[in-house]
């Protein structure tokens, strides 16, 4: 595939690889930046029309997975904090004003803080991945090659 690719569609493809990276200065910009340099060159160059689907589902489906570990890691981050809230903890003082009553056998850290310390992990895993797999497509699509991402849900066909 490499003979009847122009330069101009393998820099613009690997451009589209590398804007994922615009996140970290625009919110959304792993998603935004190479939906609009998809949008405006997929009908003229069928590699970078592939390639823009590749990016846009990768990032959106890290986006979702990102969604739901943080979803589902919520549940056990209120959980380490049980007794906080309760009634019994706070106490009103008509001389000094509200104070807050807090034993350190409320916080249970050690089992219910666990499933939350995992999720972390998985969120920095799932960062790494879009990192490593983007310089991985940059590359790729720059030397001609086409390139399709592990762990990537097809929403755009």
């Amino acid at each position: 595939m490499t003979d009847t690719l122009t330069k101009h569609e393998r820099n613009l493809s690997a451009f589209i690889h590398a804007s994922v990276f615009s996140r970290y200065f625009i919110p959304f910009g792993n998603i935004i930046l190479p939906l609009i340099l998809w949008t405006i060159n997929k009908k003229d160059y069928k590699f970078v029309d592939f390639n823009g689907k590749q990016v846009l589902n990768f990032q959106i489906s890290i986006l979702l997975y990102a969604l739901v570990l943080g979803v589902l890691s919520v549940p056990f981050l209120f959980g380490a904090f049980p007794n906080i809230f309760e009634i019994d903890n706070m106490i009103f003082n008509s001389f000094d004003g509200f104070h807050w009553n807090l034993d350190g056998s409320n916080f249970n850290f050690g089992n219910r803080f666990f499933p939350f310390g995992i999720a972390a992990l998985a969120q920095g895993a799932l960062v790494v991945i879009n990192i490593v797999y983007s310089i991985l497509g940059t590359i790729r699509t720059n030397e001609g090659q086409t390139f399709k991402y592990p762990i990537s849900i097809n929403f755009i066909k």
